[in-house]
């Protein structure tokens, strides 16, 4: 009988990526494993046939083969005819870690790896929360509370999985081991048991309330404290408020990522604060002293005669304070001179006599340009 494509025994695209091949792979044998099926020639038939499948999509150099050559590539007839050479398959025993990830496998124990207890605990996942915040929260520090929702430890089974008083028994499937063998000609490929997952024993009676898990889906309010000077990409820890241990293991952190909004008028460098001011033509030619925005208040800056657009003037002390406490940063304004417009006929008069009376050595910017350019008008 001919053999059924590949691709379609697993149920995936011929395009499919590394992982979900794997995935199609394990819901599928668990699905017709004999021993969830005892007795059934068709379900065992198509046990071995997904493995078949597995073994020759799962390789990267098997699969180039079978998506040239197809079964042909596999098939010592054709080898010998001389339409497919074999040389660089990886060794037969490679399917027992790209399945099973090579640790507490047949393979460890039959050739001295260190065998992996899948009964001990395991500590929870770590959890990331984006967080968007002010830019003064940011700058002035405050406190937030945040809710999450993660798997925490059942608080009926407090994370053993099994009922009050229950016990646990060998897994009959595996008979202990944590997993099944299943020979295939001279090779046999160890798997990972499906029915206690690895452990070699199952829950006697599974825990009501999270069905045997140990850990249950729950939404909690957790109180962060953002200390002043973060920025944004600043990471805080939250310690033990990730995701619940498995079998008694410890919680997972949750790591918060801080998200700072811009300011309409302040800009951040470092622990600096920048501030673009406009003052008008007559200030800037006169002088003057102007009130400016600071995080703290208004403060006052003296502008000299004569300051161009672009100018920067620094508060000391009036920027943010360095989140590791190595002092403040300042505040930088820097002016900019805001020619006038819309002007009626009285100002527009004035400006005409203004200009009327100076000579070249008011604008000296003007005249040096000027001087550097006359060659190029000639």
């Amino acid at each position: 009988m001919a053999k059924r494509d590949y691709y379609e025994v697993l149920g995936v695209e011929r395009n499919a990526g590394e992982e979900d091949i794997k995935k199609a792979y394990r819901k599928l044998a668990v699905k017709y494993h004999p021993d969830k099926n005892p007795g059934d020639k068709a379900a065992e038939e198509k046990f071995k046939e997904l493995g078949e499948a597995y073994e020759a999509l799962s390789d990267p150099q098997k699969r180039a083969a079978y998506d040239q050559y197809g079964h042909a590539a596999f098939d010592p007839r054709a080898r010998a005819g001389g339409g497919f050479r074999s040389g660089g398959f990886h060794d037969p025993f490679e399917i027992f870690r790209e399945v099973f990830g090579g640790s507490g496998s047949i393979f460890d124990e039959l050739f001295g790896g260190e065998r992996h207890d899948p009964t001990r605990p395991q500590r929870g996942a770590d959890l990331r929360y984006d967080m968007e915040i002010s830019f003064e929260e940011a700058v002035l520090g405050c406190d937030k509370e945040i809710t999450v929702t993660k798997l925490d430890t059942c608080e009926s089974c407090r994370g053993s999985g099994s009922e009050p008083g229950s016990t646990t028994k060998t897994c009959s499937t595996c008979g202990g081991r944590g997993q099944v063998i299943n020979s295939r000609g001279i090779f046999s490929i160890a798997q990972t048991c499906p029915r206690c997952e690895g452990a070699g024993h199952v829950i006697e009676k599974p825990c009501r309330a999270c069905h045997g898990a140990g850990r249950r889906e729950r939404t909690s309010k957790i109180k962060i404290r953002i200390p002043p000077g973060v920025d944004t990409g600043a990471r805080l820890r939250s310690a033990g408020n990730g995701e619940g241990g498995i079998r008694g293991g410890p919680s997972g952190n949750l790591y918060v990522v801080l998200h700072a909004r811009p300011h309409e008028i302040f800009q951040r460098d470092g622990d600096d604060l920048v501030c673009e001011v406009p003052i008008s033509f007559v200030q800037a030619a006169l002088g003057a002293e102007i009130e400016v925005p600071t995080l703290s208040g208004k403060a006052h800056i003296k502008i000299p005669a004569g300051t161009q657009t672009g100018t920067v003037l620094r508060l000391k002390g009036k920027g943010v304070k360095n989140v590791q406490d190595y002092g403040v940063g300042d505040l930088h304004v820097r002016v900019h001179v805001e020619v006038p417009t819309h002007l009626n006929a009285a100002q527009r008069d004035k400006l005409q006599e203004f200009a009327g009376l100076c000579d070249p050595s008011v604008n000296p910017q003007t005249r040096s340009f000027f001087e550097k350019a006359k060659n190029l008008f000639r």
